[in-house]
């Protein structure tokens, strides 16, 4: 019986899904394990083969731990709000629900082809309103919270009200906006409208004004990422910046929580690392320069108090608040001028920008707070307006940035710290000792910045602070195709709806093109936004962000309708055991949810402050292009090994008319109408393609589909073969003639149970020790490297078992029947097949898996090495407990050695038992 592996792929994917075998049972009685994928946004073009390296591996994992005896929770669903869909329904004209659920069908259907044993019962969309439901009733929950530092978490806003009620605002520690202290009877006599303004400056979703990037051809707000040099990334048009009213997420407040959780977590340090420098923890000093002429003064953040002394010059950001009330009548002109220029770029860019020098000086002067010495304000584009507090104290000397602004510029540099040489570049080190600095001078760094801190304090200059780098999370989006907010606005006051009316439904809309005003589209629905009462609903959107930073712990209890999860639920899985996706998302998704599990936590909503326990980054496939050499100025194509003969421009063809870097002549000639007339210089009769490795992409031609493989190879195959490749976390090229291999150990496998002509050969017979000891030395291995997720490793033991076991013609029921276990998890069809074969009723899915019995591994004999004059002549297999007499009396009855010594006696024998045999002749 030959191995049909498209019957059988058919087969038990069909049994899969009729038995709904990979179903979750919390009453099961089993300990439970969570292993997820990250949320995938399912794209029109489907998977190709680099997509499903990630969940292929978590599926291997997933499948060993059901046999090990978990209850294994493995689910999938999409992240279904997207720019893509929303840009095709601009284009289009059609409903992007339409392009979503599309894209949906093709990616669960290439996922199911794969094998993935995942329980489809839980499977979720972002866009569908009884899930983003509760994506509303957590932002309500948001809306009605505030941060209390001394409880060091999220509470109620009643609380907040109670406290403002009892003693007013004065000693209340929270995370706020500024604003002014009130009494509790100035509180008392606020209006409803003041006391609900009041507290959007504490709760954890507020309305702010802030900057966007504003395009005003395309009448759009677009994100950072459509943003290139200025202009936008679709059509090229200018974009500026503009203060709209955006909702925002205080998720600053769990700064230093955020930053201390990563200490318990099983993660990568890198993705760890990539998160604190996110987060961006820094220890300083707030300052206030007082300005020439201005009452108010003008507060700086900085890390380096100790280099006050070194401050030559200020920086402001173009767009702080102070730069227009500042700014002379004669600099007017230059200032307005670069900061027109500024709100082109993006602060991506800004960063970015460490070669190019720019800014304008406003014609103001603060006053060193020490030396009482003016020193000139500037504004410069490097300065950005949301970080500290939008301005800085320039120290040349010491801060790269600032030296070379004061280098173009010809403004002081200051020494302050002793060990750089400052006439070729800025002593940036955090160490050395204060010269030029008062009363710092001699201070190693450390102590001069303790002491500065404690003399800015004393002198009422400011005060020592932690700031953080990251920012409160913008929460709008001006799109149609997102979850709506579940806001009402009543005088311009926002209140939250209430929860018995959940879902706000996404509604209809003549058109998704942008409104030119920067609204969404929804705010051109008058009917759905004005409502009867004479309140107007919000009409932008959350951020695509927001359903996939809480959908694994929807996927606990998907049906749930009365709650995101039930508590019995929620505190059965408590946590993602095992996490596994892209680094990418290390500074977005990662730090989100975590931000939301951590309130959730807050709020008694779930039991665990911890989301993902233990985190896998996998890297990627590569794909590996192929390339064809045109003779400069023809039609004429010559062969990769003749191209140095010729004048040539490379041109990427499409791999699918491509094998063993042999190109399909006829199929190029079709492939486009210019080469329908080519001609050819040929190597041996064939034209050999060159090669690249390089990012799988439409753009290369070097897409390969797992549809593709899969048809060609089996499931099986294609699964073994990625995980094959290599370890998990490392990028690899993608070699669809390297799977032919795996094809062939499939065979072989499959060939240990049939015989082509005899048919099926599995006795049941006693096992001898060589096969045992194969066997279970195996399971061993396997064991160890699934456990430590070294996957690849597991495919080569398996390779190699199979191997030795067919060296031996082994057809033993014992040995095939745990090795089928073993193998499940890879190749499940495969084991699926033979396991039913082998007369089970049942899935082989949670069969026991093989426990090694450590006393088949122990070694009772030894290959001994025998060498002749120091050369190596011969091998012999030897039991390890006989005597060197022994040894020597076998090992000089060898055909070998005979020949070797002619049959006298050597003039040295040298035996290490258990080692080696040398002989002396």
């Amino acid at each position: 019986m030959e191995y049909q592996f498209r019957d059988i792929d058919r087969k038990w994917q069909q049994y899969w899904d009729t038995h709904e075998t990979y179903k979750t049972d919390e009453s099961s009685g089993k300990p439970p394990y969570y292993i997820l994928d990250m949320f995938p946004y399912p794209s029109g073009a489907g998977l190709h083969v680099g997509h499903p390296l990630g969940y292929i591996a978590s599926d291997v994992f997933a499948r060993y731990k059901r046999h090990k005896g978990f209850e294994v929770l493995h689910p999938m669903g999409y992240d279904a709000f997207g720019l893509p869909a929303e840009q095709y329904a601009i284009d289009t004209g059609n409903h992007p629900a339409k392009f979503t659920d599309e894209s949906i069908i093709r990616y669960r259907n290439q996922l199911k082809m794969i094998g993935l044993s995942y329980d489809w019962s839980r499977e979720v969309k972002t866009s569908d309103p009884e899930y983003y439901k509760w994506t509303q009733w957590i932002f309500i929950q948001l809306f009605h919270s505030w941060y209390n530092k001394e409880s060091d978490k999220a509470e109620a806003i009643e609380t907040l009200i109670g406290q403002f009620e009892a003693s007013g605002s004065r000693h209340i520690h929270a995370h706020a906006s500024p604003h002014p202290e009130f009494t509790a009877s100035e509180w008392a006599a606020m209006s409803e409208e003041a006391q609900q303004e009041m507290l959007l400056h504490y709760r954890l979703a507020y309305i702010a004004d802030s900057e966007v990037n504003w395009c005003e051809a395309l009448g759009t707000v677009l994100s950072n990422d459509e943003v290139k040099d200025g202009v936008s990334e679709r059509g090229g048009y200018p974009v500026i910046k503009r203060k709209m009213q955006q909702w925002f997420l205080r998720i600053t407040a769990y700064a230093e929580r955020l930053i201390n959780d990563l200490a318990e977590k099983d993660w990568p340090e890198n993705t760890a690392e990539m998160q604190r420098n996110w987060i961006g923890k820094s220890v300083g000093a707030e300052l206030n320069f007082a300005i020439q002429g201005f009452a108010e003064p003008l507060a700086v953040f900085t890390t380096r108090p100790d280099t006050i002394f070194g401050a030559s010059f200020m920086v402001l950001a173009p767009e702080h608040p102070m730069v227009e009330m500042i700014t002379t009548a004669d600099q007017a002109s230059a200032i307005k001028e670069y900061q027109e220029q500024a709100a082109r770029k993006s602060d991506r860019e800004r960063m970015a920008e460490t070669k190019k020098v720019s800014g304008a000086f406003t014609g103001a002067y603060a006053i060193h707070p020490f030396t009482k010495t003016p020193i000139p304000i500037w504004i410069a584009d490097y300065v950005l307006a949301d970080y500290g507090k939008g301005a800085i104290m320039a120290v040349p000397a010491h801060d790269s940035r600032d030296y070379a602004f004061a280098k173009h510029f010809n403004l002081p540099v200051i020494e302050v710290v002793a060990g750089g040489d400052i006439s070729e570049a800025s002593y940036d080190a955090k160490a050395g000792r204060l010269i030029n600095s008062g009363f710092l001078d001699g201070l190693e760094v450390k102590e001069a910045i303790k002491r500065a801190i404690a003399e800015i304090e004393s002198q009422g200059l400011g005060f020592g602070k932690i700031n953080y780098r990251l920012r409160d999370a913008n929460f709008s989006r001006q799109r149609y195709w997102g979850e709506p907010f579940p806001i009402v606005y009543k005088n311009n006051i926002p209140y939250t709806v209430p929860e018995d009316q959940l879902p706000v439904v996404l509604p209809d809309v003549q058109s998704y093109k942008p409104t030119g005003s920067g609204e969404s589209p929804l705010a051109a629905l008058t009917d759905w936004a004005n409502l009867p009462d004479g309140s107007r609903r919000e009409t932008n959107t959350m951020p695509g962000w927001a359903g996939s930073s809480w959908y694994f712990l929807r996927y606990m209890d998907p049906q749930n309708q009365e709650a995101p999860v039930s508590k019995e639920r929620e505190q059965y899985w408590k946590s993602v055991d095992f996490y596994l996706g892209g680094s990418e998302h290390a500074t977005g998704h990662l730090l989100y949810a975590r931000f939301w599990q951590r309130f959730l936590y807050d709020r008694g909503v779930v039991s665990t402050p911890i989301a993902f326990k233990k985190l896998f980054n996998q890297g990627m496939i590569l794909g590996r292009s192929s390339i064809v050499y045109r003779i400069k100025d023809t039609n004429t194509f010559v062969s990769s090994g003749l191209k140095s003969d010729y004048e040539v421009t490379e041109i990427h063809v499409d791999v699918n008319m491509v094998e063993n870097d042999v190109l399909d002549l006829e199929r190029f000639k079709r492939w486009r109408e210019e080469y329908a007339s080519a001609e050819f210089i040929l190597e041996g009769g064939q034209y050999i393609c060159g090669a690249l490795v390089e990012k799988m992409s439409k753009r290369w031609y070097n897409v390969v589909t797992p549809d593709d493989v899969i048809a060609r190879y089996g499931c099986d195959a294609f699964r073994m073969y990625e995980m094959f490749l290599g370890p998990i976390e490392q990028s690899k090229p993608w070699s669809t003639e390297g799977i032919e291999g795996v094809g062939r150990f499939l065979r072989k496998f499959w060939n240990l149970f049939h015989d082509h002509k005899t048919g099926w050969k599995v006795r049941n017979e006693a096992a001898t020790p060589e096969e045992l000891k194969i066997l279970h030395r195996t399971i061993k291995k396997l064991n160890e490297d699934i456990e430590r997720f070294s996957i690849n490793t597991c495919v080569s033991s398996l390779m190699i078992c199979v191997n030795e076991l067919s060296a031996l013609n082994c057809s033993k029921q014992d040995i095939l029947k745990q090795l089928l276990v073993l193998i499940s998890p890879l190749a499940p069809h495969i084991a699926e097949e033979l396991w039913q074969q082998m007369g089970h009723e049942e899935s082989i899915a949670r069969e026991a898996y093989p426990q090694a019995n450590e006393a088949y591994l122990v070694e009772s004999s030894f290959s001994y090495p025998v060498s002749i004059n120091g050369k190596h002549r011969a091998n012999i297999v030897l039991p390890l407990d006989m005597s060197s007499a022994e040894i020597q009396e076998q090992v000089l009855a060898l055909e070998e050695v005979i020949k070797w010594t002619g049959g006298a006696t050597p003039k040295k024998v040298i035996i290490v038992p258990g080692k080696i045999v040398n002989l002396v002749i």
